[in-house]
């Protein structure tokens, strides 16, 4: 059972440079055709000043630090009973190869259904760019099966 206190509950924060490299492979990985996410010349034509990121690219990024589950397991969570149950995005201002990204995140809620069956855990992730500025937010939901 997960423990309610870790309601409020703020993790580390994640460090990440944004590489054109990067950038490229995961566009083609999943099978991203529009040119701006893999050729300089066509973000640049399409207004950017770099390789933007594909719209999912963050969830990603994110979770490229060596123990990307530690936050979960150091609040309760068995990862073998686990599912990803849900990833949300809002985007405030354009995210760019040779980006710095600063991740925060904090556990906002835990409910369950099923008569404590099924466990909810809901975690928001505010990020930043090297300039301060408020880049996008995320929003996951796993869900622990008890």
């Amino acid at each position: 059972m997960l423990n309610k206190a870790a309601i409020g509950k703020s993790f580390p924060p994640v460090i990440a440079e944004v590489e054109k490299g990067r950038l490229r492979f995961f566009a083609k990985a999943i099978g991203e055709a529009n040119p701006i996410y893999t050729c300089e010349l066509a973000a640049k034509s399409a207004g950017y000043p770099s390789l933007p990121l594909a719209p999912t690219f963050l969830f990603s990024l994110k979770m490229d630090v060596p123990e990307p589950f530690g936050n979960y397991e150091s609040i309760g969570v068995s990862l073998s009973k686990v599912l990803h149950a849900n990833q949300a995005f809002a985007y405030h201002q354009d995210v760019i190869a040779g980006d710095t990204l600063r991740f925060d995140s904090e556990v906002t809620d835990i409910y369950d259904k099923r008569n404590g069956l099924l466990e909810f855990l809901v975690e928001k992730t505010k990020v930043s760019n090297q300039h301060g500025d408020h880049v996008a937010d995320l929003t996951t939901t796993l869900v622990v099966r008890n």
